[in-house]
């Protein structure tokens, strides 16, 4: 589903990302874990064709996207849900998420991926003529992955979801998550809480300083001495 290979991403001359190299199989979540700085964000922003690359292959179903900026990168099927999750909070939850639905294909059954969305986020059908911004933070967050999601993609790129919100929200984002996964849909989840993403994951990499310091099964990771040096400072 996804293939990165040797990817290079700078912040004008600093470089950011160096050989990045990793594969999300079709219909699997796989986790990529690091500290604050690592480059985990400047991944999925170049992955969506929202940060330049430099050198480096991204391919999506085989096709190379490095180069397409991020409305052609969502014609293949990549779809993601930011960092700080970023809903319009001046407009309601249903027109929310019927932004996400942009794509020509995903606007011919925004009514179907309505109900989808629905259906993963109940809460989200009781406040849909709410103001998204007087949403709890997790509500937000639940709107964030819904409006990507109304895209219908094939590969989701989640950026840090546990962010500031409180343990039973979390739980419900990553049950939610794990939903969206059942369904078919391949998940690259960039996440610093190492424990929830090694239990949604099947499997992951470790990001260090802006490259792949580690890899493996999340049964692995786990026990690994490098994770636990780096992101749990053990």
């Amino acid at each position: 589903m996804l293939e990165i290979r040797d990817l290079d991403a700078f912040y004008g001359d600093a470089q950011a990302l160096w050989g990045v190299t990793m594969d999300v199989h079709d219909g699997e979540t796989v986790a990529v874990l690091g500290t604050n700085g690592a480059g985990k964000s400047t991944l999925v922003n170049a992955v969506a064709g929202l940060h330049a690359k430099r050198r480096g292959r991204v391919a999506v179903g085989g096709v190379d996207i490095a180069h397409l900026p991020a409305h052609k990168v969502c014609e293949y099927g990549v779809a993601v849900v930011p960092e700080g999750r970023r809903v319009f909070p001046a407009m309601s939850v249903y027109d929310n998420l019927c932004l996400g639905a942009y794509r020509r294909t995903a606007r011919a059954e925004y009514r179907q991926s309505l109900d989808r969305v629905y259906g993963i986020f109940p809460r989200l059908r009781q406040r849909t003529g709410q103001l998204a911004g007087s949403l709890s933070g997790g509500e937000q967050q639940m709107l964030a992955i819904g409006r990507a999601l109304m895209a219908k993609p094939t590969l989701l790129l989640l950026d840090e979801p546990s962010l500031g919100l409180a343990p039973v929200m979390t739980d419900e984002v990553f049950e939610a998550i794990e939903a969206v996964n059942a369904q078919g849909v391949s998940v690259l989840l960039v996440e610093q809480d190492v424990d929830r993403a090694l239990e949604a994951a099947g499997r992951g990499y470790l990001l260090a300083e802006g490259r792949v310091a580690g890899s493996g099964t999340s049964a692995e990771l786990r026990a690994s001495d490098t994770v636990q040096r780096s992101v749990l400072g053990i």
